[in-house]
């Protein structure tokens, strides 16, 4: 399976409709016959767009997947956690797609929930409530901001389809400390990985993500059927080390997907178009801490 990468300063829509036309078949493959199809942006904050995935990006997802099949049903789903869901989406246009479109637009919080096993703060289980939605969708689309992050480096395509999928006021117990929350994003995105990541890069968020870093215009535009080697790209297009993102290195070792960019098939650009050297967050030495616990993460169970 290929990642696309794409590199256009100019036009946001035209590097997201770039990137997706060059993984048409590899969607086409997995595309037919799926009924439900989720597409879960990102809404961190309802009140920060800097934060938020672009309504643009979404809207040529929309026209590249009514074109590739008829399913019966896509929902515009999200939970951000400040802020409510109704304030988001008028801030950010997104009503405009139902419109449009004729996508069902609701909160992803609003549907049933089942509790996933997780780990505490001493690696013991315990469970939160994850979306039933995002669980029993057929088809899971996960588009983007890339931005970093204040505990796990960077926030991309698989944080954002898992985060978002567990329920409001229970967010809090995946991060338990910097190795616990890398396993919970893992043993989580096993059940909820996305089937189209998709990374709108026109403008990107560095320094103290994910809600108040600061913007930069890159113009780099990703997608893949495979979102941990499309996230590990974009990591590694960032300026950072893919492995360096704990839940990045533990999906890569239960089989999830490709870490080194060297072994991944790349089509477009490439990715010396596009790399660069973000600015990390502040607290990025104590997020790669994670790495002194290795041996307590081999100990805890591998998903099935």
């Amino acid at each position: 399976m290929s990642i696309s990468v794409i590199k256009d300063l100019e036009d946001r829509c035209r590097g997201v409709r770039r990137s997706l036309n060059l993984i048409e078949e590899n969607v086409r493959g997995i595309l037919q016959g799926r009924a439900r199809i989720l597409i879960k942006p990102n809404f961190v904050s309802a009140y920060d767009p800097p934060s938020a995935t672009p309504v643009e990006c979404v809207d040529e997802i929309l026209k590249f997947l009514l074109a590739l099949a008829n399913p019966k049903e896509i929902i515009v789903s999200e939970s951000p956690t400040l802020g409510s869901f109704e304030e988001a989406v008028r801030r950010y246009g997104y009503m405009g797609l139902k419109d449009k479109y004729g996508v069902e637009i609701c909160d992803l919080n609003e549907y049933g929930h089942e509790e996933v096993e997780i780990v505490d703060s001493r690696g013991s289980p315990l469970t939160v409530p994850v979306s039933k939605l995002a669980l029993e969708s057929d088809f899971r689309v996960s588009p983007v901001r890339p931005k970093t992050h204040d505990v796990v480096v960077v926030t991309l395509t698989i944080k954002n389809m898992v985060v978002g999928s567990v329920k409001r006021g229970y967010r809090r117990l995946i991060h338990q400390g910097y190795w616990q929350i890398n396993y919970n994003i893992a043993k989580i995105a096993v059940k909820v990985m996305p089937h189209l990541a998709v990374v709108d890069g026109y403008e990107a968020m560095e320094e103290n993500g994910p809600v108040h870093g600061n913007l930069r215009r890159w113009g780099a535009y990703f997608a893949s059927i495979n979102p941990v080697s499309l996230d590990s790209a974009v990591a590694f297009a960032m300026g950072f080390n893919p492995s360096d993102a704990g839940y990045l290195h533990l999906l890569s070792m239960w089989d999830h997907g490709e870490l080194n960019p060297a072994k991944m098939d790349i089509v477009g650009e490439g990715l010396d178009a596009v790399r660069t050297i973000f600015r990390p967050h502040r607290d990025f030495r104590n997020q790669i801490s994670w790495k002194k616990h290795v041996d307590a993460l081999m100990k805890l169970p591998k998903p099935p």
